[in-house]
């Protein structure tokens, strides 16, 4: 794919990636509260396992389709929050083509969540009838960050509240209006 600027100066790109049961849809979910309208939130397991039906497998649909949902996006003026498992493997080279096209500022921030915090937490969530410790076990990376550094790294001790305040203020969010659609 050849290179094609997406969005505009003022759009704001944020990645969150991170094992299951990390907070990824919480924080997501806190971002657009937060914020308020003008915040498309671009979820993996909905596109992956609800528009698609298709397992995560290397090369499958889904990659694409997040990318083309999230240029779509911030061509339209929306700020994007992408948010999901997202092994750096498999969707790296997709998000790095994102971060390199787009014309504003792009975030990216890795839940690092303990796997027993995993397990706590996913015994919380409805998904926790269909999937047990030894398939989370099989999802579970460690670290499995993207190369280059270009993720800070949030840690299990930090809140909801607080790594929402966080990214608020780290991508600028916190200072700029919504957009009334």
């Amino acid at each position: 794919m050849t290179a094609v600027n997406v969005g505009s100066e003022e759009t704001r790109l944020i990645v969150l990636r991170g094992n299951s049961a990390s907070g990824k849809s919480s924080v997501a979910a806190g971002l657009r509260q937060r914020f308020g309208r003008g915040i498309a939130l671009v979820a993996q397991d909905n596109l992956r396992r609800i528009v698609l039906r298709e397992r995560d497998r290397p090369g499958a649909a889904n990659i694409g389709l997040i990318e083309l949902t999230a240029r779509y996006a911030l061509d339209a003026g929306f700020h994007v929050v992408v948010e999901g498992i997202l092994y750096a493997d498999r969707y790296g080279d997709m998000l790095a083509r994102l971060r390199a096209d787009h014309r504003g500022p792009t975030h990216g921030y890795y839940l690092d969540v303990p796997f027993d915090e995993t397990l706590a937490r996913h015994a919380t969530k409805p998904i926790a009838d269909d999937v047990d410790a030894r398939q989370l076990r099989d999802w579970y990376r460690p670290r499995d960050l993207l190369p280059g550094g270009v993720e800070t790294v949030i840690g299990a001790d930090s809140a909801l509240h607080e790594t929402i305040d966080h990214i608020m203020l780290d991508t600028g969010l916190a200072h700029l209006p919504a957009v009334d659609r």
